[in-house]
């Protein structure tokens, strides 16, 4: 039986949840992982955020040899869906933090149900209306 991926919440993670999700094992960020892998969500993300998550691996504070920066970078690509957000004049808030304005772009760009970050600048635009889509932590979505 094929799942029908219309009818399955679309997330856009920000590289924070990402890191909660697969090096930390954050608790809260738990039910999202499971989510995921058992296909009853799904997940977009661009190649500018790849980029991003793969320098971020890097980081010594993670003390992650190569070998184990590839792997985690390989186990998020297998949970989520690779995606181009075309060019556009989006309607969009600018974040304050311009290296965030990539997780809402994309948010819009695929209808995403949730953008899930732990990020205020990110959760401050929450109270703004008409996004088309929610932004809530981790343990926001209810799950």
């Amino acid at each position: 039986m094929q799942i029908d991926t219309d009818f399955l919440p679309c997330l856009v993670l920000d590289t924070n949840v990402v890191l909660d999700l697969l090096h930390f094992s954050d608790a809260t960020a738990l039910p999202i992982l499971r989510a995921l892998k058992a296909g009853r969500a799904s997940c977009c993300v661009t190649k500018e955020m790849l980029d991003e998550l793969r320098r971020v691996l890097a980081y010594p504070e993670f003390r992650l040899d190569t070998g184990a920066q590839a792997g985690l970078l390989a186990r998020y690509r297998v949970l989520s869906r690779l995606t181009d957000v075309p060019a556009s004049n989006m309607n969009l808030p600018r974040c304050s933090d311009p290296d965030d304005q990539k997780f809402l772009e994309l948010a819009a760009a695929v209808a995403a149900d949730f953008l899930v970050s732990k990020d205020k600048a990110l959760l401050e635009l929450e109270r703004r209306r008409g996004l088309g889509f929610r932004i809530v932590t981790p343990g926001g979505i209810g799950w």
